[in-house]
C-alpha cells in the first residue's frame, strides 16, 4: 500500500493543482451545485477541472490504501487527499461525482459488473422521451412550487443536505481510463497472435501479460483485471472468460464464443510445463550449492575436491578428510543430477505434446477457412448465370448483338457520306489529282532554287566589278563595258 503521507502531498503536485492560485483553489473547492443554473459556464469548467484531478489520481495510482489504476473510491480519505491548507475539503466534489455520473464517465463498479446490457445502450427511447417530456415539466412545476428542491419541505433542510454529503461515497469505475486500457490490450494482442493458442490465458498469465497497459510493472490488480475482462466482453465483444480461463476471440464469426474442451487442455499443459520450469530452476539452484568435480582414488580414501560454488559444509568436510560427509554430499548431488533429468526429459515431452496440440488447434481453424471457402466458391459457381448452357446461350446473343452493332455502324457511315455528298466519288481520280498537286509543288520548288542560285551569282558579279573598277584606270566607256563584260 502507498504511503498515505506521500499520497496526500502527491496528488496536490498533480498539473491541475500546481497552475491554481488560493483565489481559484477557493472558488473550485466551494460548492458550485447551484452553478448549474444560474452560471452554467463556470459550473461546468469546475467540473472539468475536477475531471482532470480524479482523472490523474486514478491514474496515476496516488490514491490511498489502493492499487487500482481504474477505480476511483470516493470517500473519507480521498477528501483528505484533496484537502488544501488554507482553503479546506472540498464541497464541490460531491456536485462533480454526480455530474461525472450523469454523463457516464464515471459508473457505481456495481452496476458496471453486474450490467447485462452496454453501458453504452441508450435505453429504450420511448420510455426515455416519456421521462423527458411529462417528467421534466412536472419536476420544474413542484420546484417553483416549493414542494421538492433544496427549499421545498420534501427535499430541503439540514437532513437532506447531511445525506447529500455522503451520499455520493462510494467506488466507481472511470470509463475513459477503461477505454484506453481496452484499445491497448486489443492492440497488443492482435500484434501477438500467431495461432489458436495464442488467444488463450490463464487469469494469472493474463494479469501478468497485460499489466503494463495501465502503467503498472508487476501485475493487474484482481478489481482492475475483472473490470477489463467485463469491458472486452460486453463493450467490444472480444473475448469470453470465466474464473480461470480467458480466451481471445477469433475474426471468424462462425467460431462459438465459448470455452470448450480444447482450450481447457491447452492451458492444463501450459501450466504443467511452468511447473516443470520451476522444479527445473530449483533443482538447479541446488545443483549449483553442491557443484564441483572430484577424483576419488580407489586404494586411497581421500576424496580430492575442486569447487566452484561450493557450500561451507561440503568444503569444510573436505578439509577435514571426513568422507562420510563428502560422499554424502556427493551422494545428494548424484541424486539432484538424476532428478533433474528426468525433469528435464518430462518437461522436453509436455513441450513438444503442447507445440503439437496448439498446431492441431491452428489446423482446425485452417480446415474450417477451407470448409468456409469451398462452401463459398460452390454457392457461386451453383448460380444458374454460371451454369454451361447459360453461358454458351450468353455468349451466343452477345455475337449476335455485336454483329447487330456493326452492320448499324456500317449503315450509319454510309448515310452521313451521303448527307455531305462523298457519295460516288472515285478514289482514282482523287489519288490522281494529289500527285499532281505534288509534282507542281516539287516543280515550284525547284525554280525558287534556280532563282535563289541566279541571285546569288549575280551578286558575286556585281562584287568583282566594283573590284576591278577601283584597280584599272579610266579607259573609256568601252572599256569598262569591256570589263564588265568579262
Amino acid at each position: 500500500m502507498s504511503d498515505p503521507s506521500s499520497s496526500i502531498s502527491s496528488i496536490l503536485s498533480l498539473p491541475p493543482f500546481s497552475g491554481a492560485s488560493t483565489s481559484r483553489l477557493q472558488a473550485l473547492y466551494s460548492d458550485i451545485s447551484r452553478q448549474k443554473h444560474s452560471n452554467p459556464t463556470s459550473y461546468h469548467s469546475n467540473a472539468d477541472w475536477w475531471r482532470q484531478v480524479l482523472e490523474l489520481a486514478v491514474s496515476s495510482g496516488v490514491q490511498t490504501g489502493t492499487f487500482s489504476r481504474l477505480i476511483l473510491f470516493c470517500g473519507p480519505r480521498l477528501m483528505e487527499q484533496v484537502r488544501v491548507k488554507g482553503v479546506g475539503k472540498p464541497l464541490a466534489l460531491g456536485t462533480v461525482v454526480t455530474e461525472l455520473q450523469s454523463s457516464k464517465v464515471l459508473i457505481a463498479r456495481s452496476e458496471f459488473l453486474n450490467a447485462r446490457k452496454s453501458i453504452y445502450d441508450p435505453g429504450w427511447l420511448p420510455a426515455r422521451l416519456a421521462a423527458f417530456v411529462v417528467g421534466k415539466p412536472l419536476w420544474w412545476a413542484l420546484e417553483h412550487m416549493g414542494v421538492v428542491g433544496e427549499e421545498g419541505f420534501l427535499g430541503g433542510g439540514t437532513t437532506s443536505r447531511s445525506q447529500k454529503d455522503t451520499a455520493w461515497w462510494g467506488e466507481y469505475v472511470f470509463v475513459p481510463l477503461v477505454e484506453k486500457a481496452a484499445d491497448a490490450i486489443l492492440e497488443r494482442q492482435a500484434a501477438k497472435v500467431g495461432g489458436a493458442g495464442d488467444r488463450i490465458y490463464s487469469m494469472v498469465t493474463f494479469r501478468h501479460e497485460f499489466g503494463s497497459v495501465l502503467g503498472v510493472d508487476v501485475v493487474l490488480s484482481d478489481g482492475d483485471a475483472m473490470i477489463l475482462l467485463k469491458f472486452l466482453e460486453r463493450e467490444r465483444s472480444a473475448l469470453v472468460f470465466d474464473k480461470e480461463i480467458v480466451k481471445f476471440l477469433s475474426d471468424d464469426l462462425s467460431d462459438r464464443p465459448e470455452i470448450n474442451a480444447v482450450d481447457r487442455g491447452i492451458i492444463e499443459l501450459r501450466s504443467a510445463v511452468q511447473n516443470l520450469h520451476a522444479q527445473v530452476d530449483g533443482l538447479q539452484r541446488k545443483m549449483d550449492e553442491y557443484d564441483f568435480y572430484f577424483d576419488c582414488s580407489f586404494t586411497f580414501i581421500d576424496v580430492q575436491l575442486l569447487p566452484t560454488r561450493c557450500t561451507k559444509k561440503a568444503m569444510a568436510a573436505v578439509q577435514q578428510k571426513h568422507k562420510t560427509v563428502a560422499f554424502s554430499h556427493l551422494r545428494l548431488r548424484k541424486e539432484l543430477g538424476d532428478l533433474l533429468s528426468k525433469r528435464l526429459g518430462s518437461l522436453d515431452n509436455l513441450e513438444s505434446t503442447l507445440l503439437r496440440v496448439e498446431a492441431s488447434a491452428g489446423d482446425i481453424e485452417i480446415i474450417k477457412t477451407y470448409e468456409s471457402s469451398t462452401a463459398t466458391l460452390r454457392a457461386i459457381l451453383a448460380h444458374p448465370s454460371l451454369q454451361k448452357e447459360s453461358i454458351d446461350a450468353t455468349m451466343d446473343v452477345l455475337a449476335e448483338v455485336n454483329a447487330d452493332a456493326k452492320e448499324v455502324d456500317d449503315a450509319v457511315r454510309v448515310g452521313a457520306n451521303i448527307v455531305v455528298g462523298m457519295d460516288g466519288i472515285d478514289d482514282g481520280e482523287l489519288e490522281e489529282e494529289l500527285k499532281a498537286l505534288t509534282l507542281e509543288s516539287e516543280k515550284e520548288k525547284k525554280e525558287h532554287e534556280e532563282l535563289d542560285k541566279a541571285r546569288e551569282l549575280g551578286e558575286r558579279l556585281e562584287a568583282a566589278g566594283r573590284v576591278l573598277s577601283g584597280v584599272l584606270p579610266t579607259t573609256g566607256e568601252a572599256t569598262r563595258s569591256k570589263v564588265a563584260q568579262t
